[in-house]
């Protein structure tokens, strides 16, 4: 009686699926207005890609096994307070896609109890109220990516249950201390290509369980040293694509289970002594694409990790002090693409052709004139040109002394001196 019930309340223009739940999908049917009734026993609603504009109070009637609404794509402009009431199960809402919206009101969730995941993405929202998710205890996903957002959302403060917080590609200008306070059971966080310059000290440390981290493609120019405090199930960490020039020691001393790490694309120059001698962990590390001129022993000291470690597109110069660099290379095989800037005698080689002399057993770094064997041997070249040319002066030379009329008294005769010059020619 279920599934009957299913298909014959199913509304014009869309289409009735009863196998296994009761779906009714409404996708790309041109709608400009909600139909006016759907089937009560319907657990999923699919009304992506119409041309809604407005949603009444209880706009969905009363359906109770309702657990999934989805209106991407639409041009809905206003939400009325109390839209969603009559959707008690309702655990995943999705509204991305909706350029119009901008605004929302403070009770536009409310009875949404049970809500899990809501998708807010493309919705050009400049804010969000501080307690619109006042009713949203068990919420665990929120995407809002790609809005208009110049602050973290003070909505999301003290959501304890939230485990993942998608907030990419906004206009996010800071992290406050207190912005993410109370986010006890976030695991994962995504601030990517956001505008943040500023970030303050400890400003993430009750992000106790955070395993995977979006910094990247921001603005930061500088880190306070205790930036990431608390971060100590950390297993991921982005900081690419900003405007650093230094490494702290102090950033990553609370990730000894951080697995991988990001720090290409920025401006380095300088790591600080024992900046990863905490990430007992480490398996990946990316230092492409900075301002690196050497890299010293000491910074990898103790050495517990790395299966992969990136460095290639930076300014290296290929003295002694990378020597040991070298011989990682050769031994473990687990850096390659390192190609020399400087001193000039190695200018574009890779740091694996260059060839380290030792004197009194001292490192001596390649001399101005040190060229390896991977360059083309123009000496030798020149020389076989030069035995060419004294095999045929040697060849004319006897000719002459052939064919003179003269007595060998008057007869030209080449010293011995004159005719090694001749051949070294």
């Amino acid at each position: 009686m279920t599934l009957w019930a299913c298909t014959r309340s199913c509304p014009p223009r869309c289409m009735c699926t009863p196998e296994k739940s009761c779906t009714v999908l409404c996708d790309r049917a041109n709608m400009a207005q909600l139909p006016k009734e759907f089937p009560c026993e319907a657990s999923s609603i699919n009304l992506e890609k119409n041309k809604l504009r407005f949603l009444a109070e209880r706009a969905f009637g009363t359906l109770p096994s309702l657990r999934s609404l989805s209106l991407n794509h639409n041009n809905i402009s206003f939400i009325t307070p109390g839209a969603f009431k009559g959707l008690p199960n309702l655990v995943e809402l999705k509204m991305a896609h909706n350029e119009y919206i901008r605004y929302l009101h403070t009770r536009t969730f409310t009875s949404l109890k049970r809500l899990v995941r809501l998708d807010l993405s493309e919705c050009n929202l400049f804010s969000m109220p501080e307690r619109i998710f006042a009713e949203q205890t068990s919420m665990r996903e929120l995407l809002c990516f790609h809005n208009y957002f110049r602050r973290v959302p003070v909505a999301i403060r003290g959501m304890e249950n939230l485990t993942h917080v998608y907030l990419e590609r906004n206009k996010i200008e800071a992290v406050a201390y207190n912005s993410l306070v109370g986010l006890s059971s976030v695991r994962y966080l995504n601030l990517q290509e956001n505008r943040i310059s500023v970030i303050h000290d400890e400003a993430f440390k009750d992000l106790c369980h955070l395993e995977n981290f979006y910094l990247n493609d921001n603005l930061l120019v500088y880190l306070p040293p205790r930036s990431f405090k608390g971060l100590s199930h950390l297993k991921m960490l982005n900081l690419g694509g900003n405007l650093l020039t230094n490494i702290s020691r102090s950033w990553f001393s609370d990730m000894a289970e951080l697995e991988v790490l990001y720090l290409d694309r920025n401006s380095l120059a300088f790591i600080e002594d024992g900046a990863f001698e905490n990430l007992t962990s480490l398996v990946t590390l990316h230092l492409n694409s900075n301002n690196l001129t050497t890299l010293p022993f000491t910074i990898f000291q103790p050495i517990y990790f790395i299966g992969h470690l990136y460095l290639f597109r930076n300014p290296w110069e290929c003295d002694c002090e990378l020597e040991w660099l070298k011989e990682w290379m050769e031994n473990y095989q687990l850096v390659r693409d390192i190609p020399c800037a400087s001193p000039a005698s190695v200018a574009s080689l890779d740091l694996s052709k260059v060839v380290y002399t030792r004197l009194n057993g001292t490192c001596v770094d390649p001399a101005e004139l040190n060229l390896t064997t991977v360059l083309p041997d123009y000496r030798t070249t020149e020389n076989r040109f030069n035995f060419l040319i004294s095999k045929l002066l040697q060849q004319e030379l006897r000719e002459e002394m052939g064919n003179s009329t003269e007595g060998p008294r008057n007869g030209t005769r080449l010293g011995t001196e004159e005719y090694d010059v001749s051949a070294a020619l």
